[in-house]
């Protein structure tokens, strides 16, 4: 059974920062694409930050500058680090593993985390 766990949200002032973690069970961890998605309410799931098996890092242009997305492979867990928040950045966050194998391309999202980002 596969389960992606994220937490670290909550309620923060503008420019303020946050950590989101992500801890995932039942796949093999190192081998995905992890990312995290955020979505407002009224709006799209949109991507955030990736991190490949590799290492490579990929951002929206929104964030790129305040927001970095790492990974532990030993712990099975990825994270992301919230700098200089700005209340735009107000949104449920979900955690997202993308692996393919052969031709099977296998997607796994986490419940999400609340972040709110105001005065």
């Amino acid at each position: 059974q596969v389960q992606l766990v994220e937490s670290g949200g909550g309620l923060v002032q503008p420019g303020g920062s946050l950590r989101l973690s992500c801890a995932a069970s039942g796949i093999r961890f190192s081998t995905y694409t992890m990312g995290w998605y955020r979505q407002a309410p009224g709006k799209q799931r949109d991507l955030v930050a990736s991190i490949t098996s590799g290492g490579v890092t990929n951002y929206a242009d929104s964030v790129k500058g305040r927001f970095t997305i790492s990974r532990d492979n030993a712990e099975n867990t990825v994270y992301l680090q919230m700098n200089s928040l700005k209340p735009e950045d107000t949104a449920v966050y979900y955690c997202n593993a993308d692996g393919r194998r052969g031709i099977y391309h296998y997607q796994y999202w986490g419940q999400g985390t609340q972040v709110t980002v105001s005065s």
